[in-house]
């Protein structure tokens, strides 16, 4: 087991570390909580408790969150118990939510098994569910004390949800690491083939970039936010689409739609901009949606990053020059009119 970084988060102690497969459950592990498709990845002890969720952003609502604090407390866990969770963004939020909950916090470890949460969703301690379509609307900061990654298990995941977590690396490495860019600039065949070195370099290096700026910024009052990039109008996307688009595709999508906005006003260069969505249609990400602009714009408006009641955009102005805007909402509108 290698030591990624052990960070603080908020007076919340947390680590991330690279291991095996044989290395990913805690021998502690009290309560164990994954979903159909991850379930069968980790060999389980016999007897240990378990919580089997419905898989995919629609599940992620109370009703899965309810069943695992009911299981704790039928197994009687108590505050110093383990629960650990094994998927994608979307159990290892819930997981965490519900750890954060029971008996107002109990210890929790997680095993994210998908790109996107390797390198995102599972540190930093952001939880919660979906409120129908509008995204993460209820949850906590409640950081993992663990974050067990396991490169290995990338091999075999669906090519849709590989290319879901790689737009959360673009995203990161335009945030905050030059080098990551140049890496996927330079490495894109080894990166779409997933090479193992390759792979494990940049989830590495997308924690350390995430790791630092919630280190400063827990609760997102400041340059945390720079981590939204793409997101405002990303999540609008997915709920306007019922979920059709990916988050990951859908967060590419919005970075695409930022660069406009950072353009027009006078921020971006235009060549950066387009040298950009270059490298985002070399991946393969689409870059044009069919769903109605007025529509995005009101599902905007649920947004939970506001700030006295407007929304902040998170623009791009160069590699690793992120601005946070409040912007008009004609102006955003015309943005998103944009083909």
């Amino acid at each position: 087991m290698e030591i990624i970084k052990s960070f603080s988060f908020g007076g919340f102690p947390s680590k991330a570390v690279l291991c095996n497969k044989q290395e990913l459950l805690p021998s502690d592990t009290a309560l164990f909580v994954a979903d159909h498709h991850t379930r069968e990845l980790i060999s389980l002890p016999e007897g240990l408790a378990e919580v089997t969720l419905i898989p995919g952003e629609e599940g992620k609502q109370w009703d899965a969150v309810d069943k695992i604090l009911k299981t704790a407390m039928e197994e009687g866990l108590a505050r110093d118990s383990l629960i650990c969770g094994a998927g994608g963004g979307v159990v290892t939020d819930m997981t965490a939510f519900a750890g954060s909950l029971y008996m107002r916090g109990c210890r929790v470890i997680l095993i994210p098994t998908s790109l996107l949460a390797m390198v995102d969703a599972a540190l930093g301690g952001k939880t919660g569910i979906d409120a129908g379509v509008y995204k993460n609307m209820i949850g906590t900061f409640y950081p993992a004390e663990e974050v067990r990654i396991c490169p290995e298990l990338l091999r075999d995941l669906p090519l849709k949800e590989y290319m879901n977590g790689l737009g959360e690396v673009l995203k990161t490495a335009i945030i905050g690491d030059a080098d990551l860019l140049q890496l996927l600039v330079e490495k894109r065949e080894a990166v779409l083939a997933r090479d193992t070195e390759i792979l494990s370099e940049i989830i590495r290096r997308c924690i350390l970039v995430k790791g630092a700026l919630v280190e400063e910024d827990l609760r997102e009052k400041g340059r945390r936010a720079f981590l939204n990039l793409g997101h405002t109008f990303g999540h609008a996307l997915e709920a306007v689409s019922e979920f059709r688009w990916s988050h990951g595709a859908a967060v590419i999508w919005g970075t695409v739609k930022a660069l406009e906005a950072s353009v027009r006003l006078g921020l971006a260069s235009p060549d950066w901009a387009e040298e950009m969505k270059s490298l985002f249609l070399g991946y393969g990400y689409e870059l044009e949606a069919l769903e109605d602009p007025q529509a995005i714009l009101e599902a905007m408006k649920m947004d939970k990053k506001k700030q006295k009641g407007k929304l902040r955009y998170i623009l791009p102005a160069g590699p690793q020059d992120i601005r946070i805007e409040f912007l008009d909402p004609d102006f955003v509108l015309e943005v998103l009119k944009v083909k």
